[in-house]
């Protein structure tokens, strides 16, 4: 779906409160009807895999959907498929057309083990998740955590490579969820006023400025290696979800403004990937609203930080 930018600025001046409180009643449906269809796939799988490129609130709406199982009486586990990455070794590890190191690849995911795993909590049989310590690109001896399932609870899997076939072929009865800021913003003309994936960008730029240390430039020239790894190892494997879920909001842009601008106004001047010089000016097009009205449940939280849920 399509936002519609007139249409954003008239509420976000006129009732920003309500504005989001609709905007945020809409995904907590979506996040609802998530949760019932994998109550319904709990009979042929415990497994769920989520995927997602950078920047689309995957973490928070993981958390959203344990919330809403929790309702229903189905327990989940979170596992981040980051553990499961291979220790980095020169001869070894895949490489990018340019010879250097693609640690974005699935090749350096261990399958045999994420697979072997499933089918392990899918008989009622305990797995001890790998720990992967990213400083010294490699797996530790120490597991970091040990998980054996029950009767009505379920094991969410997060990872870019959660969809990957290497995954999907192997379990194609686990349930698979792709979650991604997904509508664009047009203007009365139909000319796109705002983009889903400038959406993401807007919120690495701040949350990595806010609560990683990194400064816009920094992510900024980091971009476009991210935007590339998306097209290579997400964006094909999207349409073996079982459920797309969209986490764009109508009243994001009109949030984001007042804290992103000032962060998007200095793109590098070396900087390559010329699209990233229209995101600020197109971000001065929307109707600010403070951060006050955003609620502390809210998924933007996840980046905007002051928030109920601890990342």
């Amino acid at each position: 779906m399509a936002f519609n930018l007139e249409q954003i600025n008239r509420a976000a001046a006129d009732d920003p409160a309500g504005f989001i409180a609709e905007c945020d009643r809409l995904y907590n449906e979506r996040i609802a009807d998530t949760a019932e269809k994998i109550i319904a796939n709990l009979s042929r799988s415990p497994i769920v895999l989520l995927s997602g490129p950078s920047g689309s609130g995957k973490t928070t709406t993981a958390m959203k959907i344990r919330d809403e199982l929790s309702r229903r009486g189905v327990t989940s586990h979170s596992i981040s498929m980051d553990n499961y990455f291979r220790t980095v070794r020169p001869e070894t590890v895949p490489r990018t057309p340019e010879g250097e190191p693609d640690l974005e690849s699935p090749l350096c995911m261990d399958m045999e083990l994420l697979n072997e795993h499933f089918s392990l909590l899918s008989r009622g049989e305990r797995i001890f998740v790998p720990r992967y310590e990213f400083a010294r690109q490699m797996r530790c001896i120490e597991p970091s955590q040990s998980l054996r399932l029950g009767k009505n609870e379920v094991a969410i899997f997060e990872g870019i490579h959660a969809l990957n076939t290497s995954i999907t072929d192997v379990h194609p009865e686990a349930f698979k969820l792709y979650v991604s800021a997904r509508s664009n913003i047009v203007d009365d003309a139909g000319e796109y006023a705002f983009k889903g994936t400038w959406l993401r960008l807007t919120r690495r730029v701040t949350r990595d400025y806010l609560f990683r240390g990194a400064d816009p430039e920094e992510t900024m020239r980091m971009w476009e290696n991210v935007r590339h790894g998306e097209i290579r190892n997400i964006s094909p494997y999207k349409n073996k979800a079982d459920v797309k879920l969209d986490t764009a909001f109508g009243y994001e842009a009109c949030i984001m403004r007042p804290i992103a601008e000032p962060l998007l106004a200095h793109v590098p001047e070396d900087i390559p990937y010329q699209e990233l010089r229209q995101v600020g000016p197109a971000l001065a097009r929307f109707e600010p609203i403070d951060l006050s009205y955003l609620p502390r449940d809210a998924m933007l939280r996840e980046f905007t930080g002051g928030g109920i849920y601890e990342y």
